[in-house]
């Protein structure tokens, strides 16, 4: 055994030990070290770059990192082995994708103007912002020897006359607690419960001079970040808010490599233990703090998640999602509870599923869809989520289309040798001089946070300016010399947002060819998805009235840079609207309101999915967007007219 030092920049050395042999990605993994690896460790993204400070490793030489930077040290650790004790350092570049938790001020309007927002929408389309949580007062006869009637026989007939019901379902969990809180409090008892049409469910009981909370929990699971609210399900307030980075990257920053690494032996195990233990409950013990709750007062929970990151919460067989015909083990269940997956709220919480409608249209789509409220208006509206897969809805209320396009990482920072998620350091908003081409940036994070990064919304910036103020070509190529543009041995030219000594790296923070062709690619992918789904409905970009943007790359979007890049159709700017994290707020209206949670039902069933790959016209329209804006200019008239 060999002893392994990770050191950090601006934390506390991790030492463990590894086998002669074992691979330092792996060894990183088991640790727990962040160590961003979004190609799930394939070498092909050049992202898991440390550096050997002491020892030795056996590492294989690479394209991702030059002979001078070899000579310095310099590794990818998804190619190196332990054969020696050895230390690396792990730079803040490598580390950054990891979110740190955080919660929500929720004194900050902001914070909650979106859910605010849902609520006079929801209403004004006439749907009833209420569900079948209550709480009951139940006074039950004391028992004697004249009266022998078992605990759970006598509370169920006195809910049965109190409710008129003639189903009453009592799990284990309460059946468990029964007999004391009844002999506590004398046989006068609250039950929290839920009410239909078919039974009653009895999720608690609690003494009569008990507080009863009854609280919800509401979860985006978004392939790089998890969001998450805790409400009062009686009035629907919001009572904290958080959000943290995705356990399951260090598997792979898109969902084919993880479902690939979910098939190894444990390897289901392992991505849903990094999504349960590692992710989700540390971000619900962190919200009941704020919220000064017990998480075993969160009686129901909401779900909102793309077709992949479903199965592998829930730890189901999910290669038939990737392999063609593309068929999932379900779009759509009502039968999880909380127990079931080791969720530390009330175990008898029953999860509520955004539906999935395809393979790689999933619920965080169709919840996004309430959201837009594209269902409900009669003009021609676009929803448009950006992630590591572009979806993408159209219609109005009446008929829907959506599709899916392979984005790949790159609106979320992969693929570009200095991207990274929008955390601190992320750069996500740029602009250029024209003439001097010195560029002015906003950096995520406390003032005086210093960049180490691009996020999605820094990268569209970026390449936006570049490309208007003549720096580059259509193709992505540098045409213009200067202080901050350089050219390697080779020949490729890059751009320097930050130099080392103002960056809060171990390097200068630049955005070079390869990474601007992985982003045209990237972009092109998600217009061309819009271009062939609007001619396989017989419409063209003209008929659009509306566009709803979602997505979490950054604070905004600046839609005129993704315009200009040819992301977006040149539409009027007044046509755009910038939504947030719509899957989130749909999770919270499911949640909340029993008749939204039908109504994402009926969204689901009604709304036409189509498969890209099995149009042919679709790989011409993405060889034509592969180009700033695209090889045909008449699509773009706007563009270079401000």
């Amino acid at each position: 055994m060999h002893k392994v030092t990770f050191k950090f920049e601006n934390s506390e050395d991790v030492n463990v030990f590894a086998a002669f042999g074992e691979n330092l990605l792996e060894v990183a993994r088991k640790t727990n070290v962040a160590i961003d690896a979004p190609c799930s460790g394939n070498a092909a993204c050049g992202k898991c770059r440390v550096k050997l400070v002491g020892g030795n490793l056996e590492s294989k030489k690479t394209l991702h990192i030059s002979d001078e930077e070899y000579a310095a040290g310099w590794r990818l650790a998804c190619v190196s082995t332990v054969c020696d004790d050895v230390e690396v350092l792990v730079p803040d570049i490598a580390s950054a994708y990891r979110s740190r938790m955080k919660v929500a001020d929720l004194s900050s309007p902001g914070e909650i103007k979106i859910f605010d927002d849902l609520k006079e929408q929801v209403l004004e389309a006439g749907i009833e912002l209420k569900n079948d949580m209550e709480v009951v007062s139940v006074e039950m006869d004391i028992p004697s020897l004249d009266d022998t009637m078992p605990d759970n026989e006598r509370f169920t007939r006195v809910l049965q006359a109190q409710t008129g019901m003639e189903k009453v379902r009592i799990p284990f969990c309460v059946l468990k607690k029964l007999s004391y809180v009844l002999r506590q409090s004398g046989f006068k008892v609250q039950a929290v419960m839920r009410r239909n049409d078919r039974d009653v469910f009895v999720y608690d009981v609690l003494k009569q001079d008990e507080k009863a909370v009854v609280s919800g929990l509401a979860i985006d699971i978004g392939t790089t970040t998890v969001s998450a609210i805790i409400i009062d399900m009686l009035s629907g307030e919001i009572l904290a808010k958080g959000s943290a980075g995705n356990g399951q990257i260090r598997y792979g920053a898109d969902v084919i490599n993880r479902i690939i690494e979910s098939l190894k032996q444990g390897g289901s195990e392992k991505l849903q233990n990094a999504i349960v233990e590692e992710t989700i409950n540390p971000l619900i013990d962190t919200m009941c703090k704020q919220a000064k709750l017990r998480s075993e007062q969160i009686y129901r929970m909401s779900v909102a998640a793309n077709t992949t990151m479903n199965h592998l919460l829930m730890g189901v067989y999910a290669d038939p999602v990737r392999m063609e015909p593309y068929i999932p083990t379900f779009f759509k269940t009502n039968s999880v509870f909380a127990g079931d997956l080791g969720i530390k709220v009330n175990p008898c919480a029953h999860i509520i599923v955004a539906p999935n409608i395809g393979s790689y249209v999933g619920g965080d789509i169709t919840a996004g869809a309430f959201v837009s409220m594209v269902w409900n208006k009669p003009e021609f509206s676009l929803f448009i989520d950006l992630g590591t897969n572009g979806e993408i809805v159209f219609g109005n209320s009446d008929f829907m289309f959506s599709c899916a396009c392979s984005a790949g990482p790159a609106f979320e920072g992969g693929d570009i040798s200095c991207g990274m998620r929008a955390t601190d350091g992320a750069i996500e908003a740029c602009t250029i001089d024209e003439e001097t081409m010195e560029p002015t940036y906003t950096v995520v994070g406390d003032p005086g946070t210093k960049p180490v990064g691009l996020c999605g919304s820094g990268i569209i910036d970026v390449i936006a300016e570049l490309f208007r103020c003549g720096i580059i070509s259509p193709k992505g190529k540098f045409i213009r010399e200067g202080k901050r543009v350089r050219h390697d041995k080779d020949g490729m030219g890059s751009y320097i947002i930050a130099f080392e000594e103002d960056a809060g790296s171990v390097k200068d923070v630049e955005i070079n060819e390869v990474d601007i062709d992985n982003f045209i690619r990237a972009k092109g992918a998600i217009f061309s998805a819009i271009r062939t789904m609007l001619s396989y409905c017989d419409f063209d970009i003209s008929m659009i009235e509306h566009v709803y943007v979602a997505g979490g790359i950054g604070s905004g979007i600046n839609m005129k840079n993704a315009i200009r890049i040819g992301m977006f159709p040149d539409v009027p700017l007044e046509l755009y609207e910038y939504i947030g994290n719509s899957s989130l707020v749909g999770a919270y209206a499911m949640l909340y309101s029993r008749q939204s949670e039908q109504k994402v039902y009926e969204i689901a069933q009604n709304m036409t999915y189509i498969e890209l790959s099995a149009i042919p016209s679709y790989m011409d329209e993405f060889v034509g967007a592969c180009f700033l804006p695209h090889t045909d200019a008449a699509l773009f008239p706007n563009i270079g007219q401000e």
